[in-house]
């Protein structure tokens, strides 16, 4: 049932995975609403206090507050917490654009909720029939779904490298085995050297911890060592070249403007070349 509620009334789905997009993605949301509408209802379950949670729609919701709106259109769903996740994790799992940490906590949370929905148990063969029953619903494995649940155990700093692309996917996957210790140790070293380790690095990292021979000098070495495809990189202060761009560009927003430049760039240098011919 579709009814018009105030949107004051909404609250974030608790332990929300994906975050908000404040780029370019969500500014061409929000201009699309302003010219037609919210063309789509969102979806909620009743919340204590005559509240609403936010099953599907957050950047939708952030868009009409945006623009002023104070009431839409919203279908009420009576759903358990776990039947709730399930659903957050569906509407949202294939966006155009995702990042590794929220397809991790995405999948993590999915799983969780079907197992306390009995659809599983603790036991190994059960769990992966459960990963096979989620991976019919996306484009990933029961296995590529399982690495991703594991960038869960990295600490959050190093779960950022991986969503700056930064790290590489399954590199990340190895190191999340590594002890919190270990991981803040490595951390360090990236910093420190302007490295990361490539997958044969991490691996390695991983065997040098699981026989206890891991330390600080052997993050070290590993990481200045000469990868065999290592190439120059340019690099810019991004305190250096915010100043040109709109306050809520994201990194991967300035990225793709300073490409697109560039293109542009080289294009007028080319027909240039062919004039003076």
């Amino acid at each position: 049932m579709i009814q018009i509620i105030d949107i004051d009334l909404l609250v974030p789905f608790e332990n929300h995975p994906f975050k908000e997009r404040s780029g370019i993605e969500q500014q061409e949301l929000t201009e699309s609403i302003k010219e037609n509408g919210l063309l789509e209802p969102i979806i909620v379950r009743p919340f204590p206090a005559g509240k609403y949670e936010i099953i599907s729609g957050h950047r939708r919701v952030e868009a009409c507050k945006a623009l002023g709106i104070t009431r839409i259109p919203m279908t009420i769903k009576e759903l358990t917490k776990d039947e709730a996740i399930v659903q957050m994790v569906d509407s949202n799992i294939h966006r155009e654009h995702i990042l590794p940490s929220e397809k991790a906590f995405a999948y993590k949370m999915k799983l969780e909720a079907l197992k306390h929905q009995g659809k599983t148990s603790c036991q190994l063969g059960t769990k992966l029939r459960t990963d096979e029953k989620i991976a019919e619903t996306v484009n990933d494995s029961a296995r590529q779904i399982q690495r991703y649940i594991r960038l869960t155990c990295l600490i959050p700093e190093l779960l950022k490298l991986v969503d700056e692309e930064k790290i590489s996917f399954t590199p990340a996957v190895e190191i999340s085995y590594l002890s919190e210790y270990e991981q803040r140790t490595l951390l360090d070293q990236i910093e420190f050297t302007d490295a990361t380790p490539s997958l044969s690095q991490a691996q390695r990292l991983r065997k040098f911890s699981e026989q206890g021979r891991y330390s600080t000098d052997v993050a070290f070495a590993v990481l200045c060592e000469e990868k065999p495809n290592q190439k120059e990189q340019v690099r810019f202060m991004e305190d250096d070249i915010r100043k040109y761009f709109p306050k809520n560009y994201t990194k991967s927003d300035m990225q793709k403007t300073i490409i697109s430049l560039l293109e542009k760039w080289q294009k007028q240098r080319e027909r240039n070349r062919r004039n003076e011919r």
